[in-house]
């Protein structure tokens, strides 16, 4: 069970959808008091971070759009309005590196994982400056 914390667009076909999956399912934990995998390490992050948590869904259901696919089953949790967990089961940067070590002979994701920071700090300035229509 893995919420990623890097953009979607890194992840490939199966972990995008995998991770669309888990989300769901953490939801239904969290919303339901299910008791299976209510004590995993990801799941107990995410309890009291619904608004996160419906962040997260609408950057996968926009990421699976961009590859075609149609999401009909929105996240409406609300708690904790613009804020988002302070802990990680694995830093992002680590995270980068299981996804580069996952995809070694796998296909990558829509955008190419980065292989230095130099690189992924090149990848997020330029996807701001490409959103930030007022600044042009």
């Amino acid at each position: 069970m893995r919420i990623w914390d890097v953009n979607p667009g890194y992840l490939n076909r199966q972990s995008l959808l995998g991770e669309h999956r888990e989300l769901h399912a953490i939801v239904s934990i969290i919303k339901h008091n299910k008791k299976g995998y209510s004590r995993h390490p990801e799941t107990l992050r995410w309890i009291g971070f619904g608004w996160a948590l419906s962040q997260r869904h609408r950057l996968l259901a926009t990421e699976m759009n961009l590859r075609g696919y149609v999401d009909r089953s929105p996240v409406l949790l609300k708690s904790h309005k613009q804020k988002w967990p302070d802990v990680f089961v694995d830093q992002p940067a680590i995270q980068l590196t299981i996804l580069s070590e996952k995809y070694r002979k796998k296909k990558q994701g829509r955008i190419p994982l980065p292989k230095n920071v130099q690189q992924l700090w090149a990848q997020h300035k330029y996807s701001v400056m490409a959103r930030d229509v007022a600044g042009l």
